[in-house]
């Protein structure tokens, strides 16, 4: 089993400690980059993948653990989009 497949295992238990770095290793080996926009960016990061799928999440802070909420938001996001099988 891959590192990524491992990770995408962890994203679909929902877990509650899952950072934020996990998360953008999870949406890079789906082909997702983040974009950089402007000098202060916030909070919201937007990430795009090759074929012009965007999905907008909230980055942690100030802790790097991943809310509950988002998690969900990218599990539905990558079963709207066929790259992960519905539950």
């Amino acid at each position: 089993m891959s590192k990524s497949s491992k990770l995408l295992g962890r994203l679909l238990s929902k877990p509650k400690d899952l950072t934020w770095d996990e998360l953008i290793k999870i949406l890079a080996s789906f082909g997702y980059e983040e974009i950089k926009k402007g000098k202060t960016g916030g909070s919201r990061r937007r990430f795009v993948d090759h074929n012009n799928n965007v999905i907008m999440l909230h980055k942690p802070h100030p802790l790097n653990i991943v809310k509950p909420y988002v998690i969900k938001q990218v599990i539905e996001h990558l079963q709207e989009r066929g790259q992960i099988e519905n539950e």
